[in-house]
């Protein structure tokens, strides 16, 4: 199976990373991002659209047809937003896409980055938990041919990459006492990227995936 990926977030550090993993691997055929400003790299594997309004994703529907992968890794802080505004971005943005990409591409497989503490229940006191917990919810109830949800925690870096958050930057060199101390809430960035890639080949046995997921599907390995 060659995958051809559809990336969302390049921009960002997650989807940065998942594209940089997508494009140096064999068994991607083939990346297309969606961005709101340009990426700024350049591969024979990829191709760029820019695109100003994502709720308007039905005007790109024809250039994404064919697709078998979906790596949606876009998400915005809650931090000074009330409810209804990272309600419409987090979930409505999400699931808007989502129910589109399936008109179009039904036979392909939906990895969705959200968060480690995302509330499943959604009823906690969290208002960000509880609306990816919405949004991880909504998604698995959709007829793709899979969907798996990643939960990372801290993310190490893949260095040489531009769009790493400042804070991560500074943790980075502590990564392995990080990983020691703390090791189900560590991953890098390359094991997300590998990860989408093996979950989108072969699959996994848990559809929500947390760090120690993240790693054992970047091996190829399963967990109990």
């Amino acid at each position: 199976m060659k995958i051809k990926a559809v990336i969302l977030g390049a921009t960002g550090m997650v989807g940065e990373g998942v594209m940089h993993e997508s494009l140096s691997h064999p068994d991607v055929e083939s990346v297309i991002v969606v961005n709101r400003k340009p990426c700024g790299v350049q591969h024979a594997k990829l191709k760029e659209i820019i695109l100003k309004d994502f709720f308007d994703f039905s005007s790109i529907s024809d250039e994404l047809k064919g697709y078998n992968a979906f790596y949606y890794c876009m998400g915005v802080s809650s931090v000074g937003l009330k409810e209804a505004a990272y309600k419409r971005i987090t979930y409505d943005l999400t699931m808007h896409i989502a129910n589109l990409m399936l008109t179009i591409n039904p036979d392909m497989v939906f990895t969705y980055v959200s968060g480690v503490g995302t509330d499943s229940t959604e009823k906690g006191k969290s208002m960000w938990a509880r609306i990816k917990g919405k949004t991880e919810n909504d998604l698995l109830k959709l007829p793709f041919k899979d969907s798996y949800m990643f939960r990372p925690g801290y993310i190490q870096p893949t260095t040489g990459l531009n769009n790493a958050y400042k804070a991560y930057t500074l943790f980075a060199p502590f990564y392995p006492l990080w990983k020691l101390i703390f090791p189900k809430y560590v991953s890098t960035l390359e094991e997300i990227g590998l990860s989408m890639i093996n979950v989108t080949k072969r699959g996994f046995n848990k559809k929500i995936l947390k760090c120690t997921d993240i790693q054992a599907s970047a091996k190829n390995l399963t967990t109990g």
